[in-house]
């Protein structure tokens, strides 16, 4: 396949508002549209063919390295603007692409439904902010249109660390800088301890992923930095006990007391079906009070939940609640909201 065809099928794939592709042989292309995997061919795909795909994405010195390290991440940029994340991999010896599709113009807040939500996060000058899903749940989304708002109206220097890039940041008020794995940096932790001496105001890091990740944010928390992160968990208690679980036994007590200080917010999220089509967020929203600092440090994150339903007055909110906010809108269906119910409670 030559870089044409694949451009081609890149564009067909954001003409049927796709947000994944997915190529794997035996299987059909596929594009994931509204959360469903839906077969674009009849035909399943060749090794052959699926080769010529990942061969169309990559340069040279990226297949050799794919081809060495059975793994790669990779951005890709259509003469539209709209770019795509791709990740290629092995699968049974054969290789596998999944790109995700990452829009040219960042949505707003109001598209996002996150106007309240960001409203709040504008209060904070320093600490820990995460959003929190399941691959493919909107995190990255969320974050460029917070970051945009802030780039539009601030001057701030932030600075994003990312593994790729995705959204590309237009012009504004703040000096962004975004940086890439692999090309612009080496690990995820030596560049945070460095980016102390590039002046930042705000720091995104596109994925907490280790101990030392993990250790190097909460630090910069400390030093009076405002900290964007993602982390692939389900909810708030879940992220608080993967980040201090990601930790021997002996580091766990420091780890409590940090995060029960730098924390600010935490932001879980996942998408449902759109009544009409497309999808919507909801979500749970934990805000670092006394309460909750305490139960952090005491080792208490099984009450987080409660603390969250007594603290509605203050922006906090279950899922359970963000699904009935929808029902009542009208933005989810009473079958979607009775299958997301039982599960948030």
């Amino acid at each position: 396949m030559d870089k044409q065809t694949l451009t081609t099928l890149f564009e067909s794939a954001v003409a049927a508002k796709a947000s994944d592709i997915h190529v794997a042989v035996g299987s059909p292309l596929l594009f994931r549209i509204d959360g469903n995997l839906i077969p674009q061919t009849k035909q399943e795909m060749t090794a052959e063919q699926a080769l010529g795909v990942v061969k169309a994405v990559l340069s040279e010195h990226q297949f050799k390295r794919f081809s060495e390290e059975k793994e790669i991440d990779v951005s890709f940029s259509l003469k539209s603007g709209t770019r795509l994340r791709v990740n290629c991999s092995f699968e049974r010896g054969y290789v596998a692409l999944a790109a995700r599709i990452i829009p040219f113009a960042i949505p707003t807040l109001e598209e996002l439904m996150l106007t309240e939500i960001a409203q709040r996060i504008y209060r904070f000058d320093d600490g820990l902010i995460l959003f929190t899903g399941p691959t493919g749940m909107g995190k990255s989304t969320s974050l460029a249109s917070i970051l945009q708002t802030i780039n539009a109206a601030e001057s701030h220097h932030i600075i994003t660390l990312e593994d790729p890039i995705e959204f590309l940041f237009p012009k504004g008020k703040c000096l962004v800088r975004q940086r890439e794995y692999g090309q612009d940096f080496l690990t995820f932790p030596e560049a945070l301890k460095r980016v102390l001496r590039q002046d930042p105001n705000i720091i995104l890091v596109g994925e907490m992923r280790d101990p030392d990740t993990i250790s190097a944010a909460l630090t910069l928390a400390e030093t009076g930095h405002l900290i964007f992160g993602t982390l692939h968990t389900p909810n708030t208690m879940q992220t608080i006990d993967r980040i201090i679980d990601a930790f021997s036994p002996h580091q766990q007590s420091q780890i409590r007391a940090q995060l029960s200080l730098s924390l600010k917010m935490v932001i879980a999220q996942k998408l449902l079906p759109r009544v009409g089509g497309g999808r919507v967020a909801l979500r749970e929203v934990l805000i670092n009070t006394p309460a909750v600092s305490n139960t952090i440090r005491d080792q208490r994150t099984q009450e987080l939940t409660t603390v969250i339903q007594t603290a509605e007055n203050i922006g906090m909110v279950t899922f359970a609640k963000s699904a009935e906010k929808l029902l009542k809108e009208g933005l989810i269906s009473k079958e979607t909201y009775d299958f997301q119910v039982p599960a948030a409670k």
